[in-house]
C-alpha cells in the first residue's frame, strides 16, 4: 500500500471510531409515562375539592391521594391542569361577554332608532285633535 492509501484508511478509521463514540454515547429515550384514565368517582371527588380549593397544601394532597389511591403527583398534576383549565374558560367567557357587550350595545341601539322610527310614524299617521 501507497502512503496516500495508508492515510485514506487511517482516516477512514478515525472517522468511524468517532462515529462509534458519538452514537454509543446517545442515551435510549425514555419511555413516555402512559396517560392515567381517571375514574368518575375520582374526578368526581377533584372536581368537588376544586371548587373551594384551587391550591393544596401538602398535607391536602397527601389526603386526597391516599383516598382516591392516586399518587402526589398525579394528584399535582390534576391541579394544574385543572386550573389551567378554569383560566382558559374564563378568557374565553370574557372575550364572549366582551363580544356580546359590542353586540348587544348595537342591538339596542338599533331597537331605539326603530322605535323612535316607529313613535314618529305613529304621531304623524295619527289623526289632530
Amino acid at each position: 500500500m501507497s502512503e496516500v492509501q495508508i492515510a485514506d484508511v487511517d482516516a477512514l478509521n478515525s472517522t468511524r471510531d468517532h462515529l462509534n463514540l458519538f452514537s454509543s454515547r446517545q442515551q435510549p429515550k425514555k419511555k413516555r409515562k402512559s396517560r392515567t384514565a381517571f375514574t368518575n368517582h375520582q374526578i368526581f371527588e377533584l372536581e368537588k375539592r376544586f371548587l373551594y380549593q384551587k391550591y393544596l397544601s401538602p398535607a391536602d394532597r397527601d389526603e386526597i391521594a391516599q383516598s382516591l389511591g392516586l399518587t402526589n403527583a398525579q394528584v399535582i398534576t390534576w391541579f394544574q391542569n385543572r386550573r389551567a383549565k378554569l383560566k382558559r374558560d374564563m378568557e374565553e367567557l370574557k372575550k364572549d361577554v366582551d363580544a356580546a357587550k359590542v353586540t348587544g350595545g348595537r342591538a339596542i341601539m338599533t331597537s331605539i332608532h326603530e322605535m323612535s322610527n316607529a313613535t314618529k310614524q305613529n304621531l304623524s299617521n295619527s289623526p289632530e285633535s
